[in-house]
């Protein structure tokens, strides 16, 4: 249906109401996760734990991995309240302002255990949310702007790191910890208020019938629509593209505190940069994607993502340099961020409307696998393990940790395959806008 309508022009398409609706969400998708990636880790790092707990602690973003299980039920069952999308929208963002507030009532160093299972509730409502967050934005957008507004998502996403990552930072040297933990859930209202004045992208599509034809005709679909071994290579793309990426920034606040900064000073300048990243990110990286097609951005990007993970070895061998930390952090924002739109545009393409929620929270999960799985490790891998560590040192023996730089490096290199992979799922001459 929508080939049939006249299609817009980049400026009609950057200024829509689509692209401001897709930064409100991409916004409230990323709160609660920079919370988990960000805050937790840092909040944590200044009562005194160690690393290898802090890595441990990207295990309590496993929903994330297995959102597709329940995927299913989110697009069976319509909640009685405001559609089925918008419905489970204002569920789990008030969910997430509850869990949010009542994670920064305890204290790391009394009751980790209790705060790693509210995190871990953080993560399932949040993962709920990316569902159907997901799922609207493909049934709201034309296939010609999934690109452009897939930038847009991920841009507000990554401002979304404004707030664990820059302004609770510096909130927490003037104020206790509980207080910032409840002034960065009042930001989930945001979200609540865009869910209530926001339409239904698809009320002409009817839910499954039974939760069977929602949770194995999506499946069926999607292999005999590209073939078994296309399919498979779509699949290992979208768990290995971010893989190096997802691993270098697991432990990137800690790291910037053990380098020497200070919290004011981590989150003044992510809070500058991030602003001033999003503002070019979005039209730039936006207009890459619109006019050059998700093909061919996702290889420029990834070059980008490369290079911005060897920034962070830079920064581990020269120490303690304000001017250098704001490149990094450049990069990381404006380069990784704009990466990240185009991958997530390409997941929107390989899906079928008809199954929007449960196909993209299965690509999803995928990219969030390394995430999890393997950003838990790299606490020991940088550290190591020595007799001091109680049980960790009685399970695993004595490790030899690698320290930052030859860990950022190791990074660069595991972003390599999904590189490669782009020959087979993203060819540089195939996907062309048809404008060109």
């Amino acid at each position: 249906m929508t080939d049939t309508l006249p299609k817009k022009s980049l400026l009609q398409a950057l200024f829509s109401k689509n692209m401001l609706i897709c930064v409100f969400n991409g916004f409230t998708a990323g709160l609660p996760l920079f919370v988990l990636w960000q805050l937790l880790p840092a909040w944590f790092r200044d009562q005194g734990v160690d690393l290898k707990t802090i890595g441990l602690l990207a295990l309590v973003q496993l929903p994330y991995n297995w959102k597709f299980l329940w995927a299913p039920a989110m697009d069976r069952y319509v909640p009685p309240f405001l559609g089925r999308r918008r419905g489970w929208m204002l569920v789990t963002q008030i969910a997430l302002f509850v869990t949010l507030v009542l994670m920064g009532r305890f204290d790391p160093q009394e009751d980790p255990f209790l705060i790693a299972c509210i995190a871990l509730m953080v993560a399932f409502f949040s993962a709920s949310q990316d569902i159907v967050l997901d799922a609207y934005r493909r049934e709201l957008l034309p296939d010609e702007e999934l690109g452009l507004g897939n930038s847009f998502y991920i841009q507000g996403y990554r401002v979304a790191g404004l707030v664990p990552g820059g302004l609770a930072l510096i909130l927490a040297d003037h104020l206790s910890w509980p207080t910032v933990y409840f002034i960065t859930a009042c930001f989930m209202f945001a979200g609540i208020v865009k869910t209530l004045l926001i339409r239904e992208a698809a009320e002409h599509v009817d839910p499954p019938k039974d939760l069977t034809e929602a949770v194995v005709q999506p499946l069926v679909e999607f292999f005999s629509r590209r073939g078994v071994r296309s399919a498979v290579l779509v699949l290992a793309f979208m768990f290995l593209y971010k893989l190096g990426d997802s691993m270098a920034t697991a432990l990137i606040t800690p790291f910037y505190i053990d380098v020497g900064f200070s919290m004011t000073q981590i989150g003044s300048l992510v809070k500058a940069i991030n602003l001033g990243a999003f503002l070019v990110g979005t039209f730039i990286g936006g207009a890459v994607v619109f006019k050059m097609g998700i093909n061919r951005s996702l290889w420029i990007f990834g070059v980008v993502q490369l290079v911005s993970i060897l920034g962070f070895a830079v920064l581990s061998e020269v120490g303690k340099n304000v001017g250098v930390l704001a490149v990094v952090i450049t990069f990381e924002y404006l380069g990784v961020g704009m990466g990240a739109s185009s991958l997530v545009a390409f997941m929107a393409r390989a899906t079928n409307k008809s199954f929007t929620a449960t196909q993209f929270a299965l690509f999803s999960s995928l990219i969030s696998v390394p995430r999890t799985l393997a950003n838990s490790v790299t606490g020991f891998l940088i550290e190591g393990v020595s007799p001091q560590d109680g049980l960790y040192y009685r399970v695993l023996g004595e490790v030899e940790g690698m320290g930052y730089t030859s860990f950022f490096l190791l990074c660069t290199l595991l972003a390599v395959p999904g590189m490669v992979l782009l020959f087979w799922v993203a060819p540089w001459n195939e996907g062309r806008p048809t404008s060109e």
